[in-house]
């Protein structure tokens, strides 16, 4: 039997699973779709199960990918034609302007 847990669970990746190539949204981006406002709860789902969704495609506010992730988020950027925004020392982040998606 699903407990409420397995049904947030399965909401937010499904809501990861809907974000198109290219497009991202943020961790508070994907809770708000579900009527949540935990941040914090889809960076853990996403930490203990988003290896089987387009992980990359969900980022932190400030536009830059999962910690320890990033050079894995580049090469799918890359791939999806992301829209990017590099600092002068060399620092991506994804332009959330051109990039975020609104389901």
């Amino acid at each position: 039997m699903a407990t409420p847990a397995d049904d947030f669970i399965g909401r937010a990746l499904d809501v990861v699973e809907s974000i198109p190539p290219g497009s991202v949204m943020t961790y508070g981006d994907v809770a708000a779709a579900i009527g949540s406002r935990a941040a914090r709860a889809i960076g853990q789902i996403m930490s203990h199960y988003g290896s089987d969704v387009p992980w990359w495609r969900v980022v932190r506010a400030s536009g830059h990918p999962a910690i320890h992730h990033e050079q894995r988020a580049l090469e799918h950027y890359r791939a999806e034609a992301t829209p990017l925004r590099w600092s002068r020392d060399g620092v991506f982040r994804v332009d959330l302007a051109a990039a975020r998606y609104t389901p």
